[in-house]
């Protein structure tokens, strides 16, 4: 029972709330009855103070009143007190009656007890918080020119929580000015004295009216639009403002683990922040929950992120394949030490090799199987174009044959939006693979075997060879940052909210006949110019684009187009049930013709004849005409079939 008195400022608190208790009987009494209270003065004004003081010291013990901090008093502290105070009072009368039956006692002397001690405890909790504001509003007074002058973007709650906790820094070095409400409807109001000056948009103006020119624009909305914030990143590069973020709303409300209120810069993913799609986790859980599930290219940005998601979800087996040793090696590793019980297998091995394949599938027989392994860096793939349809084209087929062979109930295929229209070779042989499932999965499906799901996303932030990772180093390295176009658009996502997305489909695709077979194109938002994402990047690290970063134009590289397309002319859009994904249906092709135009694929690309490989890639995807100078191989590639390994992703 004294568990919550464990320390000496709640052993006083409790002290204080007792005392309290033990005035109060009396003094409600004197309040209701004036110097008639006298008549009490004998056994029941004693017993009465004695019972109420007794009852309420054990229901304070057995309450949440210590756990809380008195400078930190809240709406959640006038609860617990009103819950307790409630207690106190439906205790102490059946306890009267049976005592004394209640005689000669005003009906009313119970409520007034109520309010009485109510206010007894929570006046000096509350007076001592509004004292210590008060001197630390004192304290800020006393130095404004030390502090940064900030302007807030969002008037909720996260504004309100972020000023409270302002206020009770007295060592802050942020001083508020003033806040920018991003829909408008609270312009004019304030919130903690500070005022909501206006929109986003009227930056200009509300600029001009503070008194304190701000330094810094400071985002206390948790979830706000990533269009949003990347209008409130122009508009701080055009008045020469840097821009962070507020702690999280949890943070604030859990305690802050330091002393001192900081405020962090803006991720990069916050620049692409959408609605969160209302997706079905229980189904996706139920998905995964005590299957054997297998994921190819484990070790990469998109397959960790599978093993990570689907490991969450209790899978009766978890099978990691990966051709990289070392990728391998960190996730069975991560695996470990947070699934430490989950049954698992780490298997290295190239989805080139059949035979290693076909026995790994056979071995361990999975139910489900997310096929991420792939080569997937164009100018690399554009170079070394016998390895990147060796494993993205011929590697996709052998595993999509062996879970076939195996019984697999569903597979997925992780596809890119490179495929529609390709201009390059990393495009092509994914549409390859694309075309190849999308002709297995009817011919499966009539046998009663497994289905297939194929889904289709652009750029994934942060992954291995992508932009942003390159301008993280480049801006470490003092610049510049090097962009091939200063028209070229990308989609982008992130990586929790793609794998997200790829469990919710393979949930459609094995729960709906319909959409198995067909392409589910992740919703990408808006194409993002990557000369925009170069400049807020830079702004993101606190420095100037052109003055103390340049930004340099290389062209475009071999295979690279200005922007990316979801949905070739040909494939009609359906209806699905899934938000954040379009259905494409698929462009299918014969089975038997596609298995003999591959095996011709396969036996050139393992003999090394470049030009035939490219020359048979035209005639699988016909929208695609191979780069003359990928056509002339710089020194003639051989076929390896053991040694290639593909970079996962």
């Amino acid at each position: 029972m004294l568990g919550p008195l464990k320390h000496n400022r709640a052993r006083i608190a409790f002290t204080h709330d007792v005392i309290m208790a033990a005035l109060s009987f009396p003094l409600s009494l004197y309040l209701r009855m004036g110097d008639g209270i006298f008549i009490f003065a004998g056994s029941y004004l004693l017993r009465g103070t004695i019972i109420f003081t007794l009852i309420a010291a054990v229901v304070f013990l057995t309450s949440r009143l210590y756990k809380g901090i008195w400078r930190y008093a809240s709406i959640d502290d006038l609860v617990a007190m009103t819950k307790a105070v409630t207690l106190i009072v439906l205790i102490f009368l059946p306890l009267m009656f049976i005592v004394g039956r209640l005689e000669s006692v005003p009906r009313s002397l119970p409520l007034i007890n109520w309010f009485v001690l109510l206010a007894m405890l929570g006046g000096p909790r509350f007076l001592y918080r509004v004292m210590k504001d008060r001197g630390i509003r004192k304290g800020l007074l006393k130095s404004p020119t030390k502090q940064v002058p900030i302007l807030l973007i969002g008037a909720g709650d996260g504004a309100e929580l972020f000023l409270r906790e302002l206020r009770r820094d007295a060592n802050t070095p942020y001083h508020p000015v003033g806040i920018l409400d991003e829909t408008g409807g609270r312009v004019g109001r304030e919130i903690h004295n500070v005022p909501v000056m206006g929109t986003v948009e009227d930056i200009q103006d509300v600029l001009k009216k503070c008194a304190l020119a701000p330094q810094k624009l400071v985002i206390t909305k948790e979830n706000l639009d990533g269009a949003l914030v990347r209008r409130v990143m122009e508009k701080a590069e055009a008045h020469g403002l840097t821009v962070s973020r507020a702690p999280k709303l949890t943070e604030l409300r859990g305690g802050l683990d330091s002393e001192r209120l900081e405020i962090k810069p803006v991720a990069v993913e916050d620049l692409l922040g959408r609605p969160q799609q209302p997706l079905d986790r229980e189904a996706m859980k139920a998905l995964v929950r005590g299957r054997r599930v297998l994921i190819t290219g484990a070790g990469g940005t998109i397959g960790s992120e599978l093993v990570n998601q689907i490991a969450d979800s209790h899978p009766s087996h978890l099978f990691l394949f990966d051709a990289s040793e070392y990728q391998l090696y960190q996730i069975d590793m991560a695996m470990a030490e947070k699934h430490p019980d989950l049954p698992r297998e780490a298997v290295l091995g190239d989805v080139r090799d059949k035979m290693r394949v076909q026995d790994t599938m056979q071995r361990l027989r999975p139910q489900l199987v997310f096929h991420a392994a792939a080569l997937k860096h164009v100018p690399m793939v554009e170079a070394n174009p016998l390895e990147g349809v060796q494993t993205n084209a011929l590697g996709s087929r052998i595993v999509a044959d062996a879970c076939r062979a195996a019984g697999v109930d569903c597979m997925v295929q992780i596809s890119t939006d490179k495929v529609v229209n390709p201009t390059n070779v990393m495009g092509a042989t994914k549409r390859v693979a694309e075309s190849y499932i999308q002709a297995l999965d009817p011919v499966s499906r009539a046998e009663g075997g497994t289905r297939y799901v194929v889904v289709r996303f652009g750029n994934v932030l942060g992954s291995t060879g992508s932009v942003v990772p390159l301008f993280r180093r480049q801006l470490q390295a003092g610049g510049p940052l090097t962009v091939t176009h200063p028209d070229v658009t990308r989609y982008f996502m992130t990586v929790r909210e793609a794998v997200e997305l790829v469990l919710q489909a393979a949930v459609v695709g094995t729960e709906d006949a319909d959409a198995a077979g067909r392409i589910f194109v992740l919703d990408m938002g808006q194409p993002i110019k990557v000369l925009d994402l170069a400049r807020q990047m830079i702004q993101l690290a606190g420095l100037q684009p052109d003055k103390d970063i340049q930004i340099k134009f290389t062209g475009l590289r071999p295979g690279e187009k200005l922007f990316e397309e979801l949905l070739h002319g040909g494939e009609a859009e359906l209806p699905t049930r899934a938000p954040g994904m379009t259905l494409a249906a698929p462009r299918t092709g014969n089975l038997k013709d596609l298995q003999s135009a591959l095996d011709a694929l396969e036996k050139a690309a393992r003999a090394g004849q470049r030009d035939t490989v490219l020359r048979i890639m035209t005639d699988l995807v016909p929208e695609y005409t191979p780069d003359p100078g990928t056509m002339v191989p710089v020194v003639s590639e051989r076929a390896v079939p053991e040694s290639g390994r593909p970079q996962t992703d």
